[in-house]
């Protein structure tokens, strides 16, 4: 990042609308300081040359996955969510 600093700036030779924020009067003098701001990186877009990836995303029967899941266990589970004996 990159940074100025101006020391010993009269108050009076800064731009209207940065003496209008300050209290000191036109005869002071201040330190400015000018940071370069931070840019926000850009998001990345997900590429994959898997072609394993979203290799079920059209099966229907998955379409509610959580209901999917739940048929799935159900044979190892009782509804109270204890195991059932085998």
């Amino acid at each position: 990042m990159s940074t100025v600093v101006f020391k010993h700036v009269p108050v009076a030779e800064l731009p209207e609308k940065w003496r209008a924020g300050l209290s000191q009067a036109g005869s002071a003098t201040v330190t400015v300081r000018i940071e370069e701001e931070a840019q926000a990186a850009p998001a990345e877009e997900f590429v994959t040359d898997d072609p394993l990836f979203g290799m079920w995303r059209d099966r229907e029967d998955m379409a509610d996955v959580s209901g999917y899941v739940r048929k799935l266990r159900a044979s190892r589970f009782n509804d109270d969510g204890s195991r059932r004996d085998a």
